[in-house]
C-alpha cells in the first residue's frame, strides 16, 4: 500500500473542482494543470496550487501526455487523477505513470487496452458469456453485406475508436449500405485516426443501462444500475439511479453480466459497463465498458452513499476493498440534469461567454457540482457543461419535483443555458411515467416544438 500525499490533477471543470474537495477531505494536497485559458478558474484557486500546461486549445495543454508527467513530477506530485475525458482512458498516460513511478488513478494499461478497443472489449464480453448485440467485424462491403442480410435490416454501423456518435451510420436498406459504409470510414478516420469499423443490428426500442463497477482487482463489486436513456446525439442529457421501470429479470441479468464481464478482465478501479436493453425483445446486450469515473457518478452516489472518488483513490493507492456486496444498500431515487451552456432555440449551439452573475439554491435533496462562479469565462475551446444538478428524494416522484424546484430558480446570467429544455423534461408526463427509452428526447422536443 502506498499512500497518496499530492495529487496532480489532468483536467477541468466541475470534475476537478469535484476531485480537489475529496482530496481536501482526505487530507491529499491538490496540483491543478491548467490551460491558459483556466488560469483563474474555480479549481485553480481551491487547489493546493496551479501550473499551467499550455495554451487554450485541449491539444496543447489538457491532452498532452509527457506535459502533464513532467508537471506532476516538477510540482511533487506522487499520483494523477485524470477525471473524464481528455487523457482519462490514455494507455500512453498510464504507461507514462507506471514508468516514471507516479500512481495512475485509474486502471492499469492492460485494462485500458482491454476496454479501450470496441472490438477487443467485444471479444471479452464474448468470453465472459455477457450478451453481445447480433453482429460483427467487417472488411469489404461484400462482407457487409452478407452479414446484414443474414442479422436483418436496419443495421447500424460503428467506429471501433468512436464515441459521442462520430462514425455512427443508421442502414436501412441494402442498396444504401455501400455508401454508408465509405461515409462511416471517413468519418471514423478522420476524427479518430482508425478507420475500422463494425455492424450491429439496430434496436428499435431501446434504453441505455449501465452499472457502477467497484474493484481492487480482487473483489468485484456493483454500486447498482444508472438509466442515461436521454440523449440528443448520442450525448447524455438526464441520468438517474436506479432505472425505473426495469424488469426485475433484466435488472439482475445486466448487474450480474456487469461483474462478470469486469471479473474476467481483472479489473481495478471504478468503471462502468454499458448496457442496450431492447424493450421489443425484453433482452440486454453488451455496449462497452468506461474505463474511468464517469459524469453521473453522483447519482449512484446518492443512493449509496459512498463517495467514489475517495474508493477510486483508495484502490489506487493499492488498499484491499472494506466494503461487501451487502454493505451496499441502495436508498430511494437520485436524478442528475446536466446543464450546459447552449441554446436550445438555436439548434443547441453553444453559448460561451462571462457569467455575470450565479445562483443555485440551497434545498434539502439537492446537490450542485459545478465551477462556476461571478465572473467565470465559458470558452469555446471546450465542452459546454457547466454544472450538474442532482436532486435525491425516497420516491422518484419526489426526486422529481426536487428537480423542478431547483430549476425554478437556477439562474447563470450572462449566457444561455438548457435548463428550460430539463424543465419541459421534468414537466413531461410520459418522462414522470418513467422507463423512457433513447427515442424519448427526439420525440419530446418535436412535440415542443409543435406546441409552440
Amino acid at each position: 500500500m502506498t499512500p497518496i500525499k499530492r495529487i496532480f490533477i489532468a483536467n477541468r471543470g466541475e470534475i476537478a473542482v469535484r476531485v480537489i474537495r475529496t482530496a481536501r477531505a482526505l487530507g491529499i494536497e491538490t496540483v491543478l494543470g491548467v490551460s491558459e485559458a483556466d488560469r483563474d478558474s474555480l479549481g485553480a484557486q481551491l487547489a493546493t496550487r496551479a501550473v499551467c500546461l499550455g495554451p487554450a486549445a485541449a491539444t496543447e495543454s489538457y491532452l498532452k501526455v509527457e506535459t502533464v508527467v513532467q508537471a506532476a513530477l516538477g510540482t511533487g506530485c506522487d499520483a494523477i487523477h485524470p477525471g473524464y475525458g481528455f487523457l482519462s482512458e490514455n494507455r500512453a498516460l498510464a504507461e507514462a505513470c507506471a514508468k516514471e513511478g507516479l500512481i495512475f488513478i485509474g486502471p492499469d494499461p492492460a485494462n485500458l487496452e482491454a476496454v479501450g478497443d470496441k472490438l477487443t472489449a467485444r471479444t471479452h464480453a464474448e468470453n465472459a458469456k455477457v450478451p453481445l448485440v447480433p453482429g460483427g467485424t467487417v472488411d469489404t462491403v461484400e462482407e457487409a453485406l452478407e452479414l446484414s442480410e443474414r442479422v436483418g435490416y436496419p443495421m447500424l454501423i460503428k467506429a471501433v475508436s468512436g464515441g459521442g456518435g462520430r462514425g455512427m451510420k443508421r442502414v436501412d436498406r441494402a442498396e444504401d449500405l455501400p455508401g454508408q459504409l465509405d461515409l462511416a470510414i471517413s468519418e471514423a478516420t478522420a476524427a479518430f485516426g482508425d478507420g475500422r469499423v463494425y455492424l450491429e443490428r439496430y434496436v428499435r426500442v431501446g434504453r441505455h443501462v449501465e452499472v457502477q463497477i467497484i474493484s481492487d482487482g480482487t473483489t468485484v463489486l456493483h454500486a447498482g444500475e444508472r438509466d442515461c436513456s436521454i440523449q440528443r446525439r448520442y450525448q447524455k442529457v438526464v441520468e438517474e439511479a436506479p432505472a425505473p421501470e426495469l424488469p426485475e429479470k433484466l435488472r439482475q441479468g445486466v448487474l450480474q453480466a456487469a461483474t462478470d464481464f469486469a471479473r474476467h478482465i481483472g479489473y481495478r478501479s471504478l468503471g462502468t459497463v454499458e448496457f442496450l436493453v431492447d424493450v421489443e425483445r425484453e433482452e440486454f446486450y453488451f455496449l462497452e465498458m468506461n474505463a474511468r469515473v464517469q459524469v453521473e457518478h453522483p447519482v449512484t452516489e446518492a443512493i449509496t452513499g459512498l463517495d467514489l472518488i475517495a474508493t477510486q483513490i483508495a484502490i489506487a493507492e493499492g488498499r484491499p476493498l472494506d466494503i461487501t456486496q451487502g454493505d451496499i444498500i441502495l436508498s430511494g431515487h437520485a436524478i442528475e440534469c446536466r446543464l450546459n451552456a447552449e441554446d436550445i432555440d438555436n439548434d443547441f449551439m453553444p453559448s460561451p461567454g462571462r457569467v455575470t452573475q450565479v445562483w443555485f439554491p440551497s434545498m434539502p435533496g439537492l446537490r450542485v457540482d459545478s465551477h462556476m462562479q461571478p465572473g467565470a469565462m465559458i470558452s469555446p475551446y471546450y465542452d459546454s457543461m457547466i454544472a450538474k444538478l442532482i436532486t435525491w428524494a425516497p420516491t422518484r416522484a419526489q426526486a422529481i419535483d426536487r428537480m423542478q424546484d431547483a430549476l425554478r430558480v437556477v439562474s447563470l446570467e450572462g449566457l444561455k443555458t438548457n435548463a428550460p429544455l430539463h424543465a419541459a423534461i421534468m414537466d413531461d408526463d410520459i418522462f414522470g411515467k418513467g422507463g423512457v427509452d433513447t427515442g424519448y428526447l427526439p420525440d419530446l422536443l418535436t412535440r415542443l416544438e409543435e406546441s409552440q
